[in-house]
């Protein structure tokens, strides 16, 4: 029986030894695909409008989460923000202690309705307050490669 096959009956499962041949690719969408390309390429910030109820998200998005109305205008928006929230992370993504912690904001691009994730840098705990305003800073050109850490991180100023 292969993988792919649906079984009937509980008599047919059987024993897999040794590691499952599972593969799985992630990508980033229609929508994803555009934001992030024109990050890597223009090093610009593009948002997804919503003609009928006016919101911008960014990322981008196929359809507005709020009336479902699907998004097709796509608008530039500022790479600098409002700092909404924050956190400090004590653990990498596998549970692991840090070296040292990592600061991470929700940012609120200027033009945007939407709040984005992401490394905040050169800045203390202590310095942040909600209503910061930061600014983006991206890799050198040659470096980037369409994915979010192009960003490399927001840090205070306009």
């Amino acid at each position: 029986m292969a993988l792919n096959e649906r079984m009937e009956r509980v008599g047919e499962i059987k024993i897999w030894y040794g590691n499952l041949p599972v593969e799985s690719l992630y990508t980033a969408g229609i929508a994803g695909e555009k934001f992030f390309r024109t990050l890597k390429d223009q090093g610009k910030f593009l948002g997804a409008r919503c003609v009928q109820c006016g919101i911008v998200y960014v990322p981008g998005r196929i359809f507005c989460e709020r009336c479902f109305n699907k998004l097709d205008e796509w608008v530039q928006v500022a790479s600098s923000g409002t700092l909404e929230s924050w956190t400090e992370l004590h653990v990498d993504i596998n549970g692991e202690k840090l070296d040292a912690p990592v600061l991470v904001g929700l940012i609120k691009l200027d033009g945007t309705s939407t709040v984005m994730v992401h490394r905040l840098n050169n800045v203390t705990r202590e310095e942040l307050k909600f209503g910061l305003q930061v600014k983006a800073v991206l890799l050198p050109k040659s470096k980037r490669t369409g994915a979010i850490t192009d960003i490399a991180y927001f840090e205070p100023g306009v």
